[in-house]
């Protein structure tokens, strides 16, 4: 519950980014091994100035690998979930986080519109990730503690994106060896 007299949020604004984070998460994890030994050589040939590394690399996520770098990341999004709870919402790392995850949906929308295809994480979008980010955001903005977004700060939480991305496949690459 919000509470008005402190401008401060409830568990279902701050934790629930949590929770819905892993909905679509799930999804995510669901789809992502078959989509990517189906659609990865279609891909390789419609972007061929795309290194080979890359496609070679994510060839190599399989299921386990790409839940391990899941569960990597789910202490990255706990932990900016539980922060911005102990601080009412007002924490920069929890409102970088949110920002960081409702772009994500887009990106996972703008995904599935390139190559026309249902992708990993495009039906949770539009379904759970957009809706709790507008609606959290603007949980924060009625209580007057939703920090401007400024050019910088898009910039900082899309670096902060592409980090986490990095440590929590990175990871993943050291816990789960292919056999």
């Amino acid at each position: 519950m919000d509470d008005e007299r402190t401008g401060t949020v409830g568990a279902g604004v701050t934790l629930g980014l949590f929770a819905a984070w892993a909905l679509h998460d799930a999804e995510e994890t669901a789809m992502m091994p078959r989509w990517i030994r189906t659609h990865v050589p279609e891909l390789r040939k419609a972007a061929p100035r795309v290194p080979e590394a890359v496609w070679t690399r994510l060839e190599a996520t399989d299921g386990r690998r790409f839940a391990a770098a899941v569960g990597v990341m789910a202490v990255l999004v706990g932990a900016a979930a539980a922060e911005g709870h102990r601080t009412g919402g007002r924490s920069a790392a929890y409102q970088t986080a949110l920002g960081a995850f409702g772009a994500h949906g887009v990106v996972h929308l703008a995904q599935a519109a390139a190559t026309r295809s249902l992708t990993p994480g495009a039906l949770t979008s539009p379904l759970v990730v957009i809706p709790f980010t507008a609606w959290a955001r603007g949980r924060l903005r009625e209580q007057g503690i939703l920090r401007p977004t400024r050019p910088r700060d898009i910039a900082a939480g899309a670096l902060g994106a592409v980090a986490a991305l990095a440590v929590s496949h990175g990871v993943a690459r050291l816990l789960v060896r292919r056999r």
